[in-house]
């Protein structure tokens, strides 16, 4: 069986994914990929799939190169005669996802996230939804990350036919082992790993950082993460102010991310929205306490007051109140909920449940 995955962004496809397209390959069929051309496509290549490079603007909204999307996606159809197609990602999801639906191609959509547009309903976001209702009506299965996602869209008639909860992405366990926590006699470190973009909670973790510094100088803020190209004037500023100063420690683009955590004590995670965060579930089987934004896709990480905590977003206060709360506990308490996190990602959201799932659907579609 040939299948063709539609995504638009090489790096997390391998990152989150790779298991799932070597399983696969395991399995003898014949993969290829499309995603937008850049230096992580050979991860890609090196796996064995075969890589398209399809240009296209991951995060524009320009109605003529998004109908030249469609186009490239319906001739892509016609060149590779995949017998099944999986997609990721709103613009995969939406415009291969129609072309699928014209050439009566076997597809399944994962629906990684609403997004900010979708959750505000405005104009944009009823027009997404609309857009939606067409793009996936014929789709073998809709996955979902979140039962928050999953209610949202079939709300409004998006995936009512048939669909499936994922576990996210899941958590390959052996690439990330829990590791002994830190001793905290040289301060206690939290860690947050996020696209530096509003939506993901930046701000508030900039605000809370200064406020918490103030009160607790043994603390120290790590930050790891890739500007957003529109965000980069907005927020490079402070955050090279306060590394000036010592509030903070930006890290950039790291591709050691176990390293990095396995030396941090609390991961923190202040998104507005997710599908289901992989930065928490790498977090808890690591073997660390994390702070979570009470939204759809992050509460599901944790137990709450067990392994992790939650904190209202877009609430720099609420995060500094969770941050606070994390700081009076002992350092066997915040040890123990790093274990007790371990376990639930392993109980819960093992990777290999995906793979499982994904194989199920596969074989249903392409009969």
């Amino acid at each position: 069986m040939k299948i063709l995955i539609l995504s638009n962004y090489a790096n997390g496809l391998y990152l989150f994914r790779k298991e799932v397209l070597t399983a696969f390959l395991d399995m003898g069929h014949e993969v290829a990929v499309s995603v937008p051309p850049d230096d992580n496509c050979g991860k890609i290549k090196a796996l064995g799939c075969v890589v398209i490079s399809t240009k296209f603007e991951r995060r524009g909204n320009n109605p003529v190169h998004d109908f030249q999307l469609f186009l490239k996606y319906g001739k892509l159809l016609k060149e590779q005669k995949p017998d099944i197609v999986l997609t990721y990602t709103i613009k995969p999801n939406l415009y291969g996802g129609l072309a699928c639906a014209l050439k009566r191609v076997p597809y399944l959509v994962n629906i990684t996230g609403l997004g900010t547009a979708v959750e505000k309903q405005g104009v944009l976001g009823k027009a997404l939804l609309c857009f939606y209702r067409i793009a996936t009506k014929k789709a073998a299965c809709v996955f979902f990350q979140n039962e928050g996602n999953q209610k949202f869209m079939q709300e409004r008639g998006i995936g009512r036919k048939h669909s499936r909860l994922l576990p996210g992405s899941g958590i390959n366990l052996k690439e990330h082992p829990c590791s002994p926590y830190p001793a905290e006699k040289d301060g206690i470190i939290f860690l947050a790993v996020l696209r530096i973009m509003k939506d993901k909670g930046i701000e508030e973790y900039l605000k809370a950082a200064q406020q918490i510094k103030k009160e607790y100088p043994f603390v120290r803020f790590y930050l790891a993460g890739e500007y957003e190209e529109e965000s980069r004037a907005v927020y490079e500023p402070e955050i090279e102010k306060l590394s000036g100063e010592g509030v903070l420690n930006y890290l950039g683009h790291i591709d050691n991310v176990p390293e990095v955590m396995a030396g941090s004590h609390v991961i923190v995670h202040p998104s507005y929205h997710e599908g289901l965060s992989n930065v928490l579930l790498e977090g808890a089987a690591c073997g660390r306490p994390v702070l979570a934004s009470n939204v759809s896709g992050c509460r599901e990480t944790l137990k709450e007051g067990v392994s992790g905590l939650l904190f209202a977003p877009e609430s720099t206060e609420s995060l500094v109140n969770a941050l606070k709360e994390i700081l009076r506990r002992t350092e066997s308490e915040r040890r123990e909920m790093g274990i007790q996190g371990r376990k639930y990602v392993e109980k819960v959201f093992d990777r290999k449940k995906v793979i499982a799932i994904y194989k199920e659907e596969m074989q249903k579609a392409a009969h």
